[in-house]
């Protein structure tokens, strides 16, 4: 039986896809702003939208990722500058999906812990996010960085997290996508950080994650006697 109570898990990217997310918001936008687009271009545009958004990533106003985009690609049909966000705030949190896969491990995790889950955003888009996905049925509690005045990486809101599952810090897991605010910060707060890397990415820091794992399944090794393979433990 494993020792651990609990496992804590970050939203965007890591439960959630965002990346697709992000591709459904640009045909949104695609059909309400321009007309007559090749496929060739359709392509470049998608590609730039996404480069936009990473930049912009952890900025709760978005206005800059759509006007940074229509200055590249004139619109036929330009959102005014200050319905963006509004514009923002109404679709993207729809255009999430749930990875039903992921969700079917972490039913077979809360078979032996409690499952909770950390992201920092709005309460707007992360409540909105996760109704529409119906999180709120798998996850308690689930803490909204705006929603408590804390957020990671700061330590604080994953000992909020520890205080609300009653659990120490040695008896919980924390799964993100994130090596500098995800991993970072719970380890900051002394809990074993389990880096998400489905992309197999090089670590691009000095922080070194407890694990790192390439697919949800594999955090199941943690809660089996018999089969500790699939995840590579940091040394």
């Amino acid at each position: 039986m494993s020792s651990y109570k609990a496992v804590l898990f970050d939203l965007d990217d890591t439960l959630l896809d965002r990346d697709k997310a992000v591709e459904k918001l640009f045909f949104i936008l695609l059909e309400k702003c321009y007309v007559d687009i090749s496929d060739s271009l359709k392509r470049e545009m998608l590609l730039e939208f996404k480069e936009q958004d990473k930049q912009s990533y952890g900025q709760k106003d978005k206005t800059k990722v759509l006007e940074s985009f229509f200055a590249m690609f004139p619109p036929k049909y330009r959102i005014p500058h200050n319905d963006i966000l509004a514009f923002w705030n109404k679709h993207f949190p729809y255009c999430f999906s749930v990875n039903q896969a992921r969700i079917n491990i972490v039913n077979k995790i809360k078979n032996q812990a409690r499952v909770a889950i950390i992201t920092n955003d709005t309460i707007h888009r992360q409540k909105a996010k996760i109704q529409n996905t119906n999180l709120h049925s798998y996850f308690d509690p689930i803490i909204i960085s705006d929603e408590v005045g804390l957020s990671k990486p700061g330590k604080r809101i994953f000992e909020l997290a520890l205080n609300m599952l009653n659990v120490q810090p040695e008896e919980a897991l924390f799964v993100g996508d994130d090596i500098e605010i995800d991993i970072n910060g719970c380890q900051n707060a002394h809990i074993k950080g389990v880096w998400f890397n489905p992309r197999k990415i090089k670590n691009p820091t000095e922080i070194k994650p407890f694990a790192e794992i390439h697919s949800f399944d594999c955090l199941l090794n943690y809660f089996s006697l018999d089969n500790n393979v699939g995840f590579r433990k940091q040394k």
